[in-house]
């Protein structure tokens, strides 16, 4: 099986970018061939080998990867799956792609695996690092219906038959519409807990528009994916969560201009999820209400 990688970068980065290039240069196997996407920067100081692709703007997380996606042929065909990989992580082990290619070749209904987010200094996986609502232990690997956007495995037939990345959304749940488009199409996704991405633990909020564009998005992810009757429900659930965690005032602001962005501007192309992949989604433990 023929692997791909996709590294998207705005420069600031320059070290870890070369780590985490040199840390896939390092897996077991065939080769995986790397492509790192400079948003609005030109990328220089990689080794022989990896191809860049300079872009005059940013375009955003899914924007990015679906550029680099195209970079491997029309929905990425030249290569039969590709891993996303954040340009300040790095792969703990030698291993990972095999892992990958094992993983994918043993089940032809696998569409995406999820990797495990680990701190490089302390071991410690985040609960919000774990795609499922069980989070309590993130060495159990087990079935999701979403995944990480910066450490998964993506099968390039996943792209051919239900598209690539919502390129709209600039940032935040790009992985979900991907996922739910993915699970409705009959593709499955794994969380694996061996294939570990070492990447500094984080805060999302520290992004400036992480509040605008976290309930911004998750209005069109309502109005893109889910059946009619769900979304009012979908939204009142993750409002009464929103308002429970207590952000601050002007975090509260900013997420209640993204809801409002939600409703009043184009989401794209609306494609409401089959009745039957919501209660495959419930039996995942996930119904698309929560």
């Amino acid at each position: 099986m023929r692997l791909g990688a996709v590294i998207i970068t705005m420069g600031n980065r320059p070290d870890d970018l070369k780590a985490l290039v040199d840390s896939v240069a390092r897996q077991d196997g065939a080769p995986v061939e790397v492509v790192v996407v400079g948003q609005g920067v030109e990328v220089t100081g990689l080794p022989e080998g990896v191809r860049t692709v300079a872009l005059p703007e940013n375009l955003g997380i899914p924007g990015g990867r679906n550029v680099g996606i195209e970079a491997f042929g029309p929905g990425g065909s030249d290569v039969d799956a590709l891993l996303f990989l954040d340009d300040d992580g790095l792969l703990e082990r030698t291993d990972t792609a095999e892992l990958c290619r094992q993983a994918f070749t043993e089940d032809p209904a696998l569409g995406i695996v999820s990797f495990r987010i680990a701190d490089p200094e302390t071991g410690v996986t985040q609960r919000r690092h774990v795609p499922r609502l069980r989070a309590s232990d993130p060495m159990r690997s087990s079935r999701v219906t979403t995944f990480l956007g910066g450490a998964n495995a993506v099968r390039t037939s996943v792209f051919e038959q239900v598209g690539p990345l919502p390129g709209e959304f600039f940032y935040a749940h790009e992985e979900t519409d991907l996922a739910w488009r993915a699970l409705d199409a009959g593709w499955l996704i794994d969380y694996r807990a061996d294939m570990v991405l070492l990447h500094p633990t984080t805060s999302p909020s520290r992004h400036a528009v992480y509040h605008r564009m976290v309930a911004r998005n998750r209005v069109w992810l309502a109005r893109r994916n889910l059946p009619a009757p769900l979304v009012p429900v979908y939204l009142g659930v993750w409002l009464l969560l929103t308002l429970v965690r207590r952000p601050s005032a002007p975090a509260l602001k900013a997420w209640f201009g993204g809801f409002r962005e939600g409703w009043t501007t184009p989401c794209g192309p609306r494609r409401p999820m089959r009745w039957r992949t919501v209660w495959r989604l419930t039996r995942l433990g996930r119904p698309p209400v929560i």
